[in-house]
């Protein structure tokens, strides 16, 4: 027996913020938006935070900001968060960003309903066994296109013990509602909307290699990647085409969505460029997916292995990036978006590679990657990266 959960209410399109907003507003009182200071500054806190006073009754919903969110978020953001959600009294909290403000939202949601410390949570320890209060309501509103966390269980915090990104798991920290409004991304910079957009199809990729049964992941990850190699390029090279604009948005709730089957070797190797460089995580998944996928390629496989990657590659000739491998059509489509590939190219100092391997094996990802790997396996897939 196997249990598959796909419960997440989604509201997407032209005026899901507005349609948001009616339904939320009689039900809260006082919002913490959690974002970062450059969508303070584009004016988005000031729209999602109108959108929900238009919907209410004149003066019945007040809203916070707190824009303190590191690119990739620390557990200093979430003690502030949380003191800015207690000294203002908040009963619901909105994520407005990306992955790093959601991660934040998700877990000072959790801290508002337990005791600290954080550390205590840490998926990898069997902390969501502790999470077993009732929590405030949350609703996420996505700016780019790339984690899916507003579709997403988990939330990723680097703690202060240990330098490393932690995972903190449980399904009440799901958001009771995810707003894909199209227009909300339309201002995204262009290397951005690539790095973000690499990100899903990073996810989707890794999801379907997965070796365990889950159909439904299956075929959700594969439209997941149909979508995106037909629209990021769009989305990338016009930015105000709402229409790909909304096809990401899709696309990348459905990676989130297919990979609670699982991730793989890449977000292993991404993750310690994030927590010892603060490389923009959709940024280092692109450095590391083609020669990850070459890896995979040349070691033994079984006939069932081998089949799935076939299968990606059709998806990628179909949509016309298709290569002699899938390694290959990865590496045109990803250098197609601008990105620069080479971990030397982005600082990453090649006497540090060893000690990398060994943070990524320490990596909980890899642990449904389409083969096993080993330490000196993702050293390799460093060094081919380098």
């Amino acid at each position: 027996m196997q249990q598959f959960n796909f419960p997440t209410v989604i509201l997407f399109g032209s005026g899901a913020l507005e349609a948001w907003a009616g339904r939320v507003a009689g039900s809260v009182r006082h919002v913490l938006l959690v974002t970062d200071a450059t969508l303070v500054k584009a004016g988005l806190a000031d729209t999602v935070a109108a959108a929900l006073k238009a919907a209410a009754k004149p003066g019945s919903i007040q809203v916070t900001v707190f824009d303190g969110v590191h690119p990739n978020p620390v557990e200093e953001d979430v003690e502030k968060g949380l003191a800015a959600y207690r000294a203002a009294g908040c009963d619901a909290l909105v994520a407005l960003g990306g992955g790093s403000p959601m991660d934040v939202a998700k877990v000072i949601r959790l801290m508002a309903a337990h005791p600290g410390p954080l550390a205590q949570y840490d998926d990898a320890i069997g902390g969501d066994k502790l999470v077993v209060n009732p929590m405030p309501p949350l609703y996420a509103i996505p700016t780019t296109a790339g984690t899916g966390s507003e579709v997403g269980r988990s939330g990723v915090i680097i703690l202060r013990a240990t330098g490393k990104k932690t995972i903190f798991f449980h399904p009440k920290l799901l958001p009771d509602i995810a707003v894909l409004e199209p227009k909300l991304t339309a201002g995204l910079p262009a290397h951005i909307t690539a790095a973000t957009g690499i990100d899903a199809l990073t996810h989707c990729l890794e999801a379907y290699l997965v070796p365990s049964f889950h159909p439904l992941a299956d075929g959700v990850a594969l439209e997941g990647i149909r979508l995106i190699l037909k629209h990021l390029p769009v989305a990338f090279a016009q930015g105000s085409n709402l229409e790909s604009r909304g096809a990401m948005q899709i696309a990348a709730a459905m990676g989130a969505t297919a990979f609670q089957k699982g991730l793989g070797m890449v977000h292993s190797l991404a993750h310690p460029l994030s927590a010892h460089y603060n490389t923009h995580h959709g940024l280092a998944n692109a450095l590391l997916l083609p020669d990850a996928l070459a890896f995979l390629e040349s070691a033994p496989l079984s006939q069932e292995a081998r089949a799935r990657l076939a299968v990606l590659l059709g998806l990628f000739r179909d949509a016309g990036w298709g290569q002699v491998t899938l390694s290959q059509s990865c590496r045109s489509f990803i250098l197609a978006l601008g990105v620069t590939l080479g971990l030397r190219q982005h600082k990453i100092p090649e006497a540090d590679l060893a000690m990398l391997a060994e943070d990524a094996f320490a990596d909980t990802c890899h642990a449904t990657n389409l083969i096993p790997v080993n330490t000196a396996d993702l050293l390799a897939t460093y060094r081919a990266a380098f």
